[in-house]
């Protein structure tokens, strides 16, 4: 008997990073793959599933204005990337005979809808994966900022965040092996603590929500769906 799911609907935040694998740059299709398969497992157990993927395996808007650039420029070079890694991972989604719809904030009716509240809720009450692509659509947002929103608008159960490591940790446990692992703490305490899991405006978005915030490895095969049944390593964000 298959185990029941916690949440109905999730919003799913990958960074771009993440899509690199080993390499580089840019786009590893083998993890491309694999998240897709883990989006797929999600469906296999009702859940309803929107994606936000940051772009920073191929452009940040920050590092154009940390050399004297103009950062709105930089965001909206950031803001394509996001386009580029959303057509990938619903072509992937696509191979596995997933209907999927990219919806992005910036307008190119060439390659994908423009978002609307009202088209994507309508999306996601038919069943399909709906991929949010080009960040809130404004400079200095982020891609955490743009899935707290989303997950607020779409009425998200939880907001995943899936990271390179496997929950959240007092420090970096890559540079302090004192680190230690929470298994449950506040969108409070994340904030006065200064926990960089996502951006404050993010953290606090989801809080003003009541939305938890879900911390896991992305690079875990099958650690989502394990953790949408009450399994699986991960760090809850939640009001206490």
């Amino acid at each position: 008997m298959t185990a029941k799911p916690i949440y109905r609907r999730v919003l799913l935040k990958a960074s771009g990073e993440a899509l690199m694998g080993a390499q580089g740059f840019g786009i590893d299709v083998s993890v491309v793959d694999q998240i897709a398969s883990d989006i797929v497992d999600a469906r296999n157990l009702g859940v309803e599933v929107g994606v936000v993927i940051g772009g920073g395996n191929i452009f940040r808007g920050v590092a154009v204005a940390s050399k004297g650039g103009d950062r709105v420029t930089g965001d909206h070079m950031g803001m394509l990337g996001t386009v580029i890694n959303s057509l990938a991972l619903r072509t992937s989604l696509v191979k596995l005979g997933i209907d999927t719809v990219v919806l992005s904030a910036i307008a190119m009716p060439e390659l994908c809808e423009g978002f609307s509240q009202r088209q994507a809720t309508a999306y996601m009450n038919a069943g399909k994966v709906v991929i949010f692509a080009g960040g809130t659509g404004n400079p200095f947002f982020t891609t955490d900022s743009a899935a707290a929103l989303r997950a607020a608008e779409i009425g998200a159960d939880a907001l995943f965040k899936g990271t390179q490591v496997d929950g959240v940790y007092s420090a970096d446990p890559k540079l302090d092996p004192n680190a230690v692992r929470y298994e449950r703490i506040s969108h409070d305490q994340v904030l006065k603590q200064g926990l960089s899991i996502m951006d404050t405006a993010a953290i606090a978005l989801a809080r003003e929500n009541h939305i938890p915030i879900i911390v896991f490895s992305i690079h875990e095969k099958g650690g989502f769906g394990e953790i949408l049944t009450g399994g699986g390593r991960c760090t809850v964000v939640a009001d206490a």
